[in-house]
């Protein structure tokens, strides 16, 4: 997707080299605490890696909690973990007053996806060009091919079966 941005418009550049997310949020603390919460906007398939900094004991505090999961995971300073943000309600546990706790996410945006999807154009503008025989199956399914978008999004997604070799 990203590449396919920078050939519909060179001044596009990435964030680091080789990096493959569209945008990143630095988080300054000095006591970063997040709250439970999904990234709505952000690619449902996609990753978000997101990046503990700081000085704090991972012992006693600065966990990510993932609620649909039901995990409370160590996250030490200087560690990354990727995590579906759109899918997975996340946030993290408090750290000490006097500890220092930051965040560095990465993620891209849905919307970049669909600007690629249309031929760099927006929702509204190719479904008003659309037939009308288009436009009412739209009304019928509010998601139209996003539907289909979703299911090969998923389809992208690791399964057990992708890490477990079948016992001969």
């Amino acid at each position: 997707m990203l590449d396919q941005l920078r050939g519909w418009k060179p001044s596009i550049t990435n964030l680091f080299p080789g990096s493959a997310f569209a945008a990143a949020s630095l988080n300054f603390g000095p006591r970063t605490i997040s709250i439970p919460h999904l990234d709505f906007a952000n690619l449902a398939w996609g990753w978000c890696a997101v990046t503990a900094l700081g000085n704090f004991d991972p012992d006693i505090g600065g966990h990510i909690v993932l609620d649909e999961l039901k995990l409370v995971v160590r996250f030490p300073p200087g560690c990354t973990v990727f995590i579906p943000s759109a899918l997975v309600t996340h946030g993290n546990t408090p750290i000490g007053e006097t500890e220092t706790r930051y965040s560095f996410a990465q993620y891209s945006a849905a919307a970049l996806f669909r600007w690629v999807h249309n031929g760099f154009k927006t929702q509204a503008s190719v479904h008003g060009k659309l037939g009308k025989a288009r436009q009412d199956a739209l009304k019928e399914n509010a998601f139209g091919d996003a539907a289909d978008r979703w299911a090969a999004g998923l389809a992208r997604l690791s399964n057990m079966s992708d890490f477990v070799k079948p016992s001969l």
